[in-house]
């Protein structure tokens, strides 16, 4: 397309996949592009086909696509998964085979042959790849070997200037061999930020006052543990790997009882394994923040496919009733402020609240233009008798760091009174104890209206009276706003009602929903999990929808094929 270029390099796990990928989409965020870029890999060290998908435009990009400028093929697999959605295939003709119904132009470059010349590590044909692919574009060389020296300055000077000249090598055959892509695109060279959602989440962990992370590794939350350690030290953030899911969890309750903004990161499954302990923030009302980054389920499901299917556990996580609050960014940028407004909710509420992020967001990467760092909210420990759980209008009791002279309090797992004190066992069955765990258990609960109150009503993008809205939570609001842009140029208007805050409800949400025409749920899980909730709270029945379950993201064309089929 002439406003945009798009790229997919594809091979084998081990081919070195997301690397190649990951050093074309800086090149082309340093050109002054504004990129949106996906890593699609296995969860097995060698083997399996993974790609890497980048589109760049200077024009915010907001989802993937599936049809694409350039392929970069290096196996044979790539070409016959993807090779029908490409206009043009660079590959290796020694080592791929391209069958003769190809639909792309071909441009056969000697990848292996040239990189031989340069080095025995096989590796080097992709960088070649990434010079031809820069110079087809119209990139200045100079772009890609920045990145090149950035990406491999601790490997040393040989391995650079290795890169550099595979890079050069590719870069001039396209020029002598290729004609250029087409496009209308300039290069700014204007600097932007290029993250990750996880990379977003932790930088805004920072800047709330987070204090301590722990985290039992676990796709695809994994890299935020790498990245607060990384940078623990400079950023005063204890991070700790621990043996598994439960310890983190509940060293998280720890450092929070203790005094300090704390979190702890999974997956679906990691989550499964936190919940009993969840409940007992909740028992306990101690401030903790969870992410929890969805993949394909149950059990292990599908390790490295992205999903919207564990909203329905983590609003039944840990027994009974007590009040929590889940927050979906809706992308990358939103990832860090949704970050600050976690912390700011658990600490005010004293509730455990869940960021729910799932693969897709967590692991592409998007282009910004800043993120404004806040001062962290002002922390609160009040308490001046034993009554830590003393009864107030909105539920919040005073909180006191544990240790200071004359403020002892019982923090239990069993039901207690005002001071701690358990009313369970011996004294469950007296009147007055069975009056207290009522008064108790309404004191929790009334938090939920008020936390409800200060959350945002969901945003309604485009014309207020369009026929259709598009409902949806989390990372597909970017893919719906694409769809949006491709729908109005074909004379259909829609407009998203876009959630952020997943629960509580926001007060008038039957409102909001019942002004609007007509309805299409989307949702990446199989029983619309989102829909059923609303329609639980509300009344209001959502009967179209487009759920989508295989693993892959949600691309704007299928939104807009749905659309279609409805306005028929």
């Amino acid at each position: 397309m002439a406003g945009n270029i798009s790229v997919k390099i594809g091979g084998a796990a081990g081919d070195g996949v997301a690397s190649s990928g990951e050093t074309l989409a800086r090149t082309f965020v340093r050109s002054g592009l504004y990129v949106s870029a996906y890593n699609s890999y296995q969860s097995v060290i060698r083997g399996g086909h993974i790609y890497f998908d980048i589109r760049a435009s200077e024009e915010k990009i907001y989802s993937a696509g599936r049809r694409f400028d350039i392929l970069i093929a290096l196996d044979s697999n790539t070409i016959d998964i993807h090779g029908g959605n490409a206009s043009r295939l660079i590959y290796d003709e020694k080592k791929v085979v391209c069958p003769e119904n190809c639909p792309s132009s071909r441009l056969p470059i000697p990848l292996s042959e040239i990189a031989r010349k340069i080095s025995k590590n096989p590796i080097l044909q992709n960088t070649v790849a990434l010079g031809a692919c820069v110079k087809l574009v119209g990139i200045d060389f100079a772009q890609l070997e920045g990145v090149l020296k950035d990406t491999f300055k601790e490997k040393g000077e040989g391995v650079i200037a290795e890169n550099v000249s595979a890079g050069r090598e590719g870069y001039d055959f396209a020029e002598k061999t290729f004609s250029p892509i087409p496009h209308s695109l300039t290069f700014s060279g204007k600097k932007r930020v290029f993250l990750t959602g996880n990379a977003a989440l932790a930088l805004g962990a920072v800047g709330a006052g987070c204090r301590f992370y722990a985290a039992y590794p676990m796709t695809p939350a994994s890299s935020i543990l790498h990245t607060l350690a990384a940078h623990s030290e400079k950023c005063g953030i204890l991070t700790k790997q621990t043996e598994d899911e439960l310890a983190a969890i509940n060293m998280t309750i720890g450092a929070s009882f203790a005094g300090v903004r704390a979190m702890c990161g999974t997956s679906g499954g990691g989550f499964a394994l936190m919940t009993e302990a969840f409940g007992l923030a909740g028992m306990i009302e101690t401030p903790i923040v969870v992410v929890v980054s969805q993949r394909g389920g149950p059990s292990t499901g599908l390790p490295t496919k992205t999903a919207q299917g564990d909203l329905n556990m983590m609003l039944g996580a840990g027994q009974d009733d007590f009040p929590r609050a889940i927050i979906a960014p809706l992308d990358v940028e939103d990832s860090f402020y949704a970050t600050y407004e976690a912390f700011r909710l658990a600490e005010k509420y004293q509730i455990p609240v869940i960021v729910a992020l799932d693969f897709y967001l967590s692991e592409h990467f998007e282009t910004l233009d800043e993120l404004r760092f806040l001062a962290p909210e002002k922390r609160d420990f009040t308490l001046l008798d034993s009554k830590r759980y003393a009864f107030t209008e909105n539920g919040v009791s005073p909180r006191s760091i544990p240790g200071q002279e004359g403020l002892m309090f019982i923090a239990s797992s069993d039901e207690h009174d005002e001071e701690g004190i358990n009313i369970s066992d011996v004294r469950a069955s007296l009147p007055e104890s069975q009056r207290i765990r009522e008064r108790i258990m309404e004191k929790r609960m009334r938090k939920l209206s008020f936390i409800a109150s200060e959350m945002s009503p969901p945003s309604l993008s485009g014309d207020v009276d369009a026929d259709l809205t598009l409902l949806c939570w989390g990372s597909t609001f970017g893919v719906c706003r694409e769809a949006q842009t491709i729908l109005a140029d074909e004379g259909i208007k829609v407009n998203i009602l876009a959630f952020r805050y997943l629960f509580p409800l926001v007060p008038g949400t039957g409102e909001i929903l019942s002004r609007r025409r007509r309805i299409l749920g989307i949702e990446q899980n199989y029983t619309g999990q989102f829909t059923q909730l609303l329609t639980s709270h509300t009344g209001i029945q959502i009967k179209e929808c487009l759920y989508k379950y295989s693993g892959e993201p949600l691309y704007a064309g299928e939104v807009v094929t749905r659309v279609r089929e409805m306005m028929r």
